[in-house]
């Protein structure tokens, strides 16, 4: 069992920058693959980011390369997702995830979901 929480969302102009983190309890947050969702008024949950158990593999929305980065720290049970150069369309609730098998791209092939932290970014 793994509870997620996540922090760090907020009001933010285009072009600056937001850190997102996701605070997970249980001992065996490490085996798990983790990832970053994000959904919009209207829209379906969309995958953003995620990171595999040990944090050697990372993948990425092509809508967000190059701008976001996800990392872990397995001693401290979190996962972090710094996004930069925001753009009004990075507007909407973040959500962490977690998935006791590889990442994946799928919302539903995830078992454990933290509440959502909204983020807005202004033009």
């Amino acid at each position: 069992q793994v509870q997620l929480v996540e922090s760090g969302g907020g009001l933010v102009q285009a072009g600056g920058s937001l850190r997102l983190s996701c605070a997970a309890s249980g001992r065996t947050f490490s085996s798990y693959a983790m990832g970053w969702f994000r959904q919009a008024p209207g829209k379906e949950r969309e995958f953003v980011a995620g990171i595999s158990w040990g944090g050697g593999g990372t993948y990425y929305a092509d809508s967000v390369k190059g701008r976001f980065t996800i990392s872990r720290d397995n001693a401290k049970n979190t996962v972090a997702l710094q996004m930069n150069n925001l753009k009004p369309e990075d507007t909407a609730v973040y959500y962490c995830a977690a998935r006791s098998q590889g990442v994946t791209r799928t919302p539903n092939n995830y078992n454990y979901w933290g509440q959502g932290t909204q983020v807005t970014v202004s033009s």
